[in-house]
């Protein structure tokens, strides 16, 4: 062989080993969770807003999980990360919240028939249906003066928000495909008690990644449940709900993640709130990744490496939270602030 025919050879070895290192990465690349609603974040291209929402790609599946606070900055910020909501394999609605099912109607805008996991409820949202023997009845009264007359269906249905969407409500912990299990639980917390919520748990390789919404049920209790499926716990992503939450809760939860559980890492958002976050980054250290607003959090041991670890909100994220909070005020931070600042709020 000569000189010539050499370096070709060795061009073409080095396309071809090029080539296969992008297709390896992007195949690693595949298994991530991507953040498209958040109130905190860096990228300007998306809209900071109260509410959760995470594309999730695991286990050969697209997944959305849950649908922020607002239908039109929800599809901005879709198309702002060029998300294909066509494709879906199904949606999962953690709870009845508005900051986390709102964009709904955008989804079934552009994807109709998709099928969606909710929570179901005695009287949901999402529709529901309940035996007619649930009330009382008192045949001494006129027809007139009775429900149907004194004649019920056996079922009564109650319908939903959105007409002729694909729901499939859960009341149960179940596995919906392979290695794929919805978690339900109830919260009972001042507040939201009685409130159902779904989180999602993935059984993977490096053990179980869990997405959660709100945590209202507990996020001890929720992780919990996860380790009867798989006593590794590999990631925990999504709202932890202890945004108004004092040290010595947090530090409980904390605690009971590294220590108890002995998760692998963390990536919070949402209603984790900051404190927790500052938290949560020192126990973790290089295992807390950032999981603001825009970002796509690798999963598993095909990491690409180019998740950004260990950084908190900005100040101008900070500033959202605060403006938030003086909109709505939805988790009750001013009164919480009031309660411990007084009049230095």
């Amino acid at each position: 062989m000569n000189i010539r025919d050499s370096l070709l050879a060795a061009l073409i070895a080095s396309s071809v080993f090029a080539i296969g290192t992008a297709e390896s990465a992007t195949t690693g690349a595949k298994d991530h969770i991507t953040i498209l609603y958040d109130a905190f974040g860096t990228n300007e291209a998306m809209t900071r807003d109260w509410g959760f929402s995470a594309l999730v790609e695991i286990a050969g599946k697209r997944i959305l999980f849950d649908t922020g606070n607002d239908p039109e900055v929800f599809a901005a910020n879709v198309k702002a990360k060029g998300v294909n909501l066509s494709d879906l394999d199904f949606v999962v609605l953690s709870h009845r919240h508005s900051d986390h099912m709102a964009g709904l109607s955008y989804v079934l805008s552009v994807n109709p028939a998709v099928k969606i996991y909710a929570p179901k409820e005695g009287f949901g949202i999402y529709g529901s249906s309940l035996p007619s023997g649930f009330y009382r009845k008192d045949e001494a009264l006129a027809p007139e003066m009775r429900y149907y007359g004194g004649k019920p269906p056996e079922v009564m249905k109650f319908g939903t928000a959105w007409a002729n969407a694909n729901f499939e409500l859960v009341d149960q912990t179940t596995e919906i495909a392979p290695g794929i299990t919805l978690i339900s639980l109830i919260s009972d917390a001042p507040g939201t008690r009685e409130l159902k919520e779904l989180s999602l748990a993935v059984n993977t390789a490096d053990g179980i990644v869990l997405l959660v919404g709100c945590s209202h049920p507990g996020i001890e209790r929720i992780v919990e449940a996860a380790t009867a499926i798989n006593p590794r716990i590999h990631l925990i992503a999504g709202g932890f709900h202890l945004v108004v939450a004092p040290d010595e809760a947090i530090g409980k939860v904390v605690t009971a993640l590294k220590d108890r559980f002995k998760v692998d890492s963390v990536a919070p958002g949402h209603c984790t709130g900051e404190p927790t976050f500052a938290a949560l980054k020192k126990a973790f250290g290089n295992n807390y990744l950032y999981a603001g607003l825009g970002t796509s959090i690798p999963v598993g041991t095909t990491s690409d490496g180019t998740a950004k670890r260990g950084e908190g909100p900005t100040l101008d994220d900070l500033a959202t939270y605060r403006k938030l909070a003086a909109r709505e005020d939805p988790f009750g931070i001013l009164r919480s602030r009031s309660l411990r600042l007084g009049p230095a709020l």
